[in-house]
């Protein structure tokens, strides 16, 4: 694959657009990651069980099923840029929503709004991944993946922070403890609750003009357009493909991709209520998803180093599907009390955390073993892609659904045959070219 250098016009240009789409990918991370935050801080204030809490991932996610197809005609039609900028304008939308939300304590609303910033996250996420994809060797794509991911990962490692040091306080323990108590008449209970949701208007309020400056921004920044479907060329005999169902290789991967994503979010976002059932408040129990995140920043670290110079991505990206069934594994068997960074905890937690590592990697091989070779169909290609993002919104339901009938340790179960799947795709499933074994020749 040649790199998009002549349509960047000079290596200035290509530096600033790496740079710019690395602070998008912060703020992707500043967005999504505080859910993990949001859906125990939600559970609290709006009144949920554990199934009806996750509906924060599933309104956020279902985004990207319902709108990528759309999102990559919007960029074919008005191109990358323009498109980046409206994808801003309606995050900023959704982050405006959470006003009324927190006014009136109305969760369907604060759905709504997450909706909405899913909308324009789908918006970036159709132009950003093809993007970094093609700005360079493919074969090294991996590695330009994991910096976008450190960008991404690290912001949601203080997203939760900024979060619970904005809206929490420390007198908020003997709140909850009360609150859980069951002796507040309903009065003092609601004028509790009131007060304890609209915390958000302020923060979301500035999210929103912070996103729609950026989206102004971005237009008359220096960010080039690119042609994907002239860079990412088909060779041999796929130029005669009529339909991105021809390519087995892609839809197989959005399959991965949906899993993959699925059991990362898995990993962050019930990581804090799975510390809370061993006895953790919030305030102690919200560190938890930036160890996740750290981990996995160390993955893209040890990814940048490592990728393609001494092991390629596809073979990274089979070590990380095995070592993410290990882990499930340990999961949902290991039960031992630990005392690990000043947390008295169950053992299984930590390899919870662990995820964060094998999962670092497996995003950046699936997305170039899928998307290479597409030629016109890349810009449909990565919405298909995209659309496995959805895996996000799906998997914690199930968990949701899962740890109320179980138990939150056991819930993790449903991770065992999304790594079988991947380990799959691999190992086998990127390799396959067509729907149908070709049929080899009779010799006599």
């Amino acid at each position: 694959m040649e790199p998009v250098q002549n349509q960047l016009g000079s290596k200035r240009n290509t530096i600033a657009a790496i740079v710019i789409i690395g602070i998008m990918f912060f703020i992707f991370g500043l967005v999504s990651w505080v859910n993990a935050i949001l859906i125990p801080y939600f559970k609290i204030a709006c009144e949920l069980t554990h199934f009806e809490s996750y509906f924060v991932a599933f309104a956020f996610y279902i985004a990207y099923f319902c709108l990528s197809i759309p999102a990559a005609y919007l960029l074919n039609k008005i191109g990358y840029k323009r498109g980046i900028m409206y994808g801003f304008i309606c995050m900023s939308v959704g982050a405006a929503l959470f006003i009324p939300a927190a006014l009136a304590r109305t969760y369907w609303i604060f759905l709504t709004g997450l909706f909405v910033i899913g909308a324009g996250l789908t918006i970036l996420q159709s132009a950003a991944n093809p993007y970094i994809t093609i700005i360079g060797p493919i074969e090294s794509a991996a590695r330009r993946i994991s910096i976008m991911g450190i960008c991404n990962k690290f912001a949601g490692i203080i997203s939760p922070l900024i979060f619970a040091a904005v809206v929490l306080r420390v007198t908020d323990s003997e709140m909850f403890t009360l609150l859980d108590s069951g002796t507040l008449d309903e009065v003092s209970k609601n004028m509790m609750l009131d007060e304890l949701i609209r915390r958000v208007i302020k923060p979301y309020a500035i999210l929103s003009a912070g996103l729609l400056a950026f989206g102004i921004y971005i237009r008359y920044s220096v960010l080039p357009e690119i042609n994907p479907e002239e860079t990412n060329k088909e060779t041999g005999s796929e130029t005669h493909k009529t339909s991105i169902m021809q390519f087995p290789y892609l839809i197989l991967g959005a399959v991965a991709l949906f899993l993959h994503v699925g059991t990362q979010v898995v990993a962050i976002d019930t990581v804090i209520s799975y510390a809370g059932s061993m006895g953790m408040d919030l305030f102690e129990a919200k560190t938890f998803p930036s160890y996740t995140l750290t981990a996995t920043i160390i993955g893209y670290m040890a990814g940048i180093f490592l990728i393609p110079r001494f092991i390629s991505q596809t073979r990274a990206l089979q070590v990380c599907c095995s070592l993410g069934l290990i882990f499930s594994i340990a999961i949902i068997l290991v039960n031992k009390e630990v005392v690990v960074l000043g947390h008295a905890s169950n053992l299984s937690i930590w390899f919870l955390c662990a995820l964060g590592l094998p999962n670092s990697l497996i995003y950046a091989g699936i997305w170039p073993l899928s998307i290479h070779g597409l030629g016109r169909f890349t810009k449909v290609g990565s919405s298909l892609l995209i659309m496995g993002l959805s895996g996000n919104a799906i998997m914690p339901i199930i968990y949701g659904y899962y740890a109320d009938i179980w138990s939150l340790q056991k819930a993790y179960w449903i991770l065992i045959p999304c790594y079988i799947y991947l380990i799959f795709f691999a190992f086998y499933g990127y390799k396959i070219l067509t729907w149908t074994p070709k049929k080899k020749k009779m010799t006599y």
